[in-house]
């Protein structure tokens, strides 16, 4: 188990590797950036860059609307406005069904064959579910599926027949769209699957990524590097020979602002993997999408989300992956922060018998000063005043600062151990929740004194700060709290960052509750 006695200080960066284990590490990093292990502080993620082809999604949603609607004329014989009315029955489903099955993503290889089960099976849950609506909300709902087995069919084969071909001509035109307006790329990783990623853009422009350098401190190879006739030429076509090594994550600022880059692609196979850290959260704080090329062998045969990698999108034959959105930068991270407020003001006024009973237990166990207040580091590393019941009084503030366990100190009365032991003296955090400096769950907030002795002793302990701190987390609902690895800790709440979903958040809920509960407190 790692301590917080363990001055060995780890050397900066990630390790670097030829296998792409490390690379594929980050892809799956849903994070804008990775902090300087020194500093906790960070800058925020920006918002992605507007892409040519970005209004892809807005003409599926037509294609599709249009077909519910010429299906439903055709089958339902409605005049305009009754199918109109009739269509806002389906519609509406059928484009959260869809939604839910990446039907509206831009793709760097879309295609309306490999969607088409896809849709054929939304298109059937959506029809049943408009007419479960129907049926039970008794003419309230539009009623635009017929209940006739066969004139469903036909509604169904009639949307089908024109949705398939609407989509094709929308990616026709996407195609050539990239074709005439590629965006200006930087490829990450000057090694051989670096040389064949850019021939591949380059003789292919229909993916609208258009090479213009790459990042890479010791590049295996250097194209334009005279002084080396005898090096191997990686690249299968001579034209990404001529695309210049622009230098390491260093030169990203500049080269981004300067050649208006909008895609970053990370690849496996460059002598500067170390450097992927640095250049995934450059390129998302300048809003860049940023594209995976992995090099582990038959990674397209991984599965992700019950698909094999392969499936889901390619660059050529290369299995890509794209780096999803900061959680922070979700629509659903706004719910969360609805339902944060919502809760911790609803507890506060059902928990005020039972606050006003813990003070008053500790104001006749150990005196004034019922509510103990101390300095934690919240998102972005930025301070903030934590608020607890008073379990224990600290001889002055450097003890409070920088004493790490209490949990043995004779000092501790009975009521400072229940209360400890069923976690009732945190109920006052959800002050800190309504006022926003924490969330209901989240990585737990630590001081200032420890988070720069672990940010030195663990690379990846100051990305805990990507966002608002909790009072209880993953890592906590699994055991880690009190004197506990810091490393396992980082490493669960890394991983609640970056697979975090509002259903994840009720789990954690949910369990911390059921361990609260349980005889012998949480």
């Amino acid at each position: 188990m790692t301590t917080i006695d363990n001055d060995e200080l780890p050397p900066p960066g990630i390790a670097a590797t030829t296998s792409g284990q490390g690379l594929l590490a980050l892809a799956r990093r849903a994070t804008g950036t990775v902090q300087d292990r020194t500093a906790p502080v960070r800058p925020a993620a920006g918002p992605r860059r507007e892409h040519p082809g970005g209004g892809v999604p807005a003409a599926l949603l037509t294609v599709d609307g249009l077909a519910v609607l010429v299906a439903i004329t055709a089958v339902g014989s409605h005049d305009l406005f009754g199918a109109l009315w009739a269509a806002s029955g389906l519609f509406p489903v059928l484009v959260l069904f869809n939604s839910a099955g990446g039907l509206y993503r831009t793709r760097l290889a879309p295609s309306a064959l490999d969607e088409l089960p896809g849709l054929t099976g939304r298109a059937v849950a959506a029809a049943a579910f408009a007419l479960t609506l129907d049926c039970c909300l008794h003419g309230m709902w539009p009623s635009a599926v017929p209940r006739d087995g066969r004139l469903l069919l036909a509604l169904l084969l009639c949307q089908l027949g024109l949705d398939l071909p609407g989509r094709a001509a929308v990616y026709a035109a996407l195609r050539r769209s990239r074709r005439r307006s590629p965006r200006p790329t930087l490829i990450a990783g000057a090694g051989q699957i670096g040389h064949q990623v850019a021939a591949a853009l380059l003789e292919h422009p229909e993916y609208g990524l258009r090479p213009v350098g790459y990042i890479d401190s010791e590049p295996p190879y250097r194209p334009a590097d005279e002084a080396a006739p005898t090096a191997p030429v990686l690249a299968p076509g001579p034209a990404a020979g001529l695309i210049p090594v622009l230098g390491g994550p260093d030169a990203l600022d500049l080269e981004i602002a300067g050649q208006d880059v909008t895609d970053v692609i990370i690849t496996c196979g460059g002598s500067d993997d170390a450097g992927a850290a640095r250049t995934l959260r450059t390129a998302t704080r300048h809003g860049c999408e940023v594209w995976f090329v992995p090099g582990v062998p038959d990674f397209g045969a991984f599965e992700f989300g019950n698909r094999r990698a392969a499936a889901v999108d390619h660059l050529w034959g290369f299995p890509c992956l794209r780096l999803g959105q900061p959680a922070m930068h979700r629509p659903t991270w706004a719910v969360k922060r609805g339902v944060d407020a919502l809760l911790a003001g609803l507890g506060l006024l059902l928990v005020a018998p039972l606050l006003a009973a813990c003070a008053l237990a500790v104001r006749l166990d150990g005196g004034p000063g019922v509510i103990f207040r101390q300095e934690r580091v919240g998102l972005d590393g930025r301070p903030f005043t934590v608020l607890k019941f008073r379990t224990l009084r600290p001889d002055d503030e450097n003890e409070s600062a920088t004493r790490w366990n209490i949990s043995q100190d004779h000092r501790l009365g009975s009521t400072g151990r229940f209360l400890r032991r069923t976690s009732l003296d945190e109920l006052p955090q959800l002050w800190n929740v309504l006022r926003g400096e924490m969330s209901l769950v989240g990585p737990r907030p630590e001081r200032p004194y420890f988070v720069a002795r672990f940010s030195h002793a663990h690379q990846r302990y100051g990305d805990r700060h990507r966002v608002p701190v909790g009072i209880t987390g993953f890592a906590q609902v699994h055991g880690l709290r009190g004197d506990t690895s810091i490393e396992e800790r980082t490493r669960f709440d890394n991983y609640y960052i970056e697979s975090w979903s509002l259903w994840q958040d009720v789990k954690i809920l949910l369990r911390t509750l059921a361990s609260v509960l349980r005889p012998g407190g949480s």
